[in-house]
């Protein structure tokens, strides 16, 4: 239950700062615990302030190409579009999408959830353009549906088999 979890979050957050603050890495993993928190709670523009925040840290300590400073981008993607900053998300997912390719391959994850985002950012905006809504056909053609059986579904799967 996120309510309960934020202020046991924030605790530990701030005896990380507190007592160990030479350990950025677990820091940055504390605050964007809180910021998942903060998104799960509703409290959006707080949880963007912090991923915000992460990723501009990650950036200048790891470099664009490094993957989870393109995770931490991933998540900032979400909290900007969450937030209905579609033209944020557009910039940072195009600014990503490159690297992603480059270091993980265009077939990863992290690299098809950046299209995604920039699909939705091109798609959503209630300014979007006959142009942009062109530009997600193919964006939207390079997802992958997966589809993982259970139950029914299986015994369903196997049977077609």
């Amino acid at each position: 239950r996120p309510e309960e979890a934020l202020p046991v979050l924030e605790a530990y957050l701030a005896l990380l700062r507190r007592s160990w603050s030479h350990d950025g890495r677990n820091i940055l993993v504390a605050q964007n615990n809180v910021g998942i928190c903060l998104s799960e709670l509703k409290r959006h523009d707080e949880a963007l302030v912090i991923q915000r925040e992460i990723y501009s840290r990650r950036m200048a300590r790891h470099g664009v190409s490094d993957e989870n400073t393109i995770l931490c981008g991933c998540n900032l993607c979400l909290a900007l579009s969450q937030l209905e900053l579609w033209d944020e998300t557009k910039d940072l997912a195009r600014k990503l999408l490159p690297a992603a390719r480059r270091s993980l391959g265009a077939d990863a994850n992290l690299t098809l959830t950046l299209n995604h985002h920039l699909a939705d950012a091109l798609q959503l905006n209630p300014e979007a353009t006959r142009d942009h809504l062109r530009l997600t056909q193919p964006i939207r053609a390079s997802a992958r549906p997966i589809f993982i059986p259970t139950g029914d579904d299986l015994l369903e799967a196997e049977t077609i088999m």
